[in-house]
């Protein structure tokens, strides 16, 4: 078959399927003419809007569909704005595991230190003694005692108006009493203490009515410290008393007195001698400490008199107190020691202790003694 084709022999497609189009010829450029152009493919797709500002009018949304930008209908009146408040701190570097930050210590103080310290020194503080730096611990956080002196002076007063009493009354029972039926000493010689409790009942009445307790005012419970600093002194007490005593009677030609025979007529009656040996080793101590290193030093404490003039003052009260000429001078000794125990650590249970260990020898001199007679 010659001549052009005929187009109706051609296989029709299926239905549905469209023939694709036959790609353009290439361009030929002749030359002296420029590149050949390609011409734009047709494109079934919409061509895209331009960018904002490149031939085309804003896009504008309505006021009210932006919160923030704007008043709207729906909005309180004062809350059309942005709250204006601060940004947040910025959160701090977190720690690796295992590490624990150093706080830096605030700049130290004398009167914040809670447990004694053995080195004041690499502490650099000025106001801490290196020797009574304990002292100045406690009496930090003691309340005020200024009414120790009115106490001791009440304390002294009813002391000696009650031993006035009892001498008259014991006067009386020594005279003209009957040999055959001798009185009862034993009750009546431990009544010849009752004055020396006053010494300590006026201070624990005040401190309990005034103060803050026994405890807080004067440090009666000894710790671990009173026990040593206390049994330290009082053997220094001993030897002070084993030094003075015997050159004093030796200069003035006496010699001590022994001890009494009053309880030639009550053998077998040792209660009594025990009782009274006991308190001569505990509560003389209690009661004398109470009312000098405690009621009286903490006021002079309180009104700023220097330490080393608060122990010879309560030393020289302590050796007067006892009434006994003969032997002030070692009393006024043994004080100091009883008295260093206070100063060394600010509480009186220490003096209690180095009081109690000096009066335990008179006290089994006193028991054993009065036994043998």
């Amino acid at each position: 078959m010659t001549g052009a084709p005929d187009h109706a022999d051609a296989p029709t497609p299926p239905t549905g399927c469209t023939r694709p189009a036959p790609p353009p010829a290439e361009p030929t450029a002749s030359p002296g003419q420029s590149s050949p152009t390609w011409p734009a493919p047709p494109s079934e797709a919409p061509a895209a809007a331009p960018p904002h500002g490149l031939g085309q009018p804003p896009v504008t949304f309505p006021a009210a569909t932006i919160p923030g930008y704007g008043p709207s209908p729906a909005t309180p009146p004062g809350l059309d704005q942005l709250p204006a408040t601060a940004p947040p701190p910025p959160a701090p570097p977190a720690s690796p595991p295992g590490f624990t930050p150093v706080t830096p210590a605030p700049p130290p103080s004398w009167s914040a230190y809670s447990a004694p310290m053995r080195d004041v020194d690499q502490n650099r503080d000025p106001y801490l003694h290196p020797t009574y730096y304990e002292a100045q611990q406690v009496a930090a956080t003691r309340t005020s005692v200024h009414w120790g002196i009115l106490v001791f002076v009440l304390g002294y007063g009813a002391f000696h108006l009650a031993g006035l009493i009892i001498n008259a009354v014991m006067a009386g029972q020594f005279r003209g009493f009957d040999p055959a039926e001798p009185p009862v000493l034993g009750p009546l010689l431990l009544l010849s203490f009752a004055p020396n409790l006053l010494l300590g009942l006026v201070p624990a009445i005040a401190s309990w009515w005034k103060g803050s307790g026994l405890r807080r005012d004067f440090g009666i419970v000894p710790t671990l410290r009173d026990l040593k600093v206390g049994l330290v002194c009082g053997a220094i007490s001993i030897g002070a008393a084993f030094l003075i005593n015997p050159i004093v009677f030796g200069l003035s030609g006496d010699s001590p007195a022994p001890p009494s025979g009053i309880f030639a007529g009550n053998e077998g009656r040792t209660i009594w001698l025990a009782l009274l040996a006991l308190f001569l080793f505990i509560g003389a101590p209690l009661t004398e400490e109470l009312l000098t290193r405690g009621a009286l030093w903490g006021a002079l404490e309180q009104y700023r008199v220097p330490r080393y003039a608060i122990l010879v003052l309560t030393a020289l009260v302590f050796s007067l107190m006892h009434q006994e000429p003969d032997r002030t001078l070692a009393l006024f000794a043994q004080g100091v020691a009883m008295g260093w125990a206070r100063m060394l650590t600010g509480r009186i249970g220490a003096s209690i202790v180095a009081h109690a260990v000096n009066n335990l020898l008179p006290a089994l001199i006193f028991f054993f003694g009065a036994d043998l007679v």
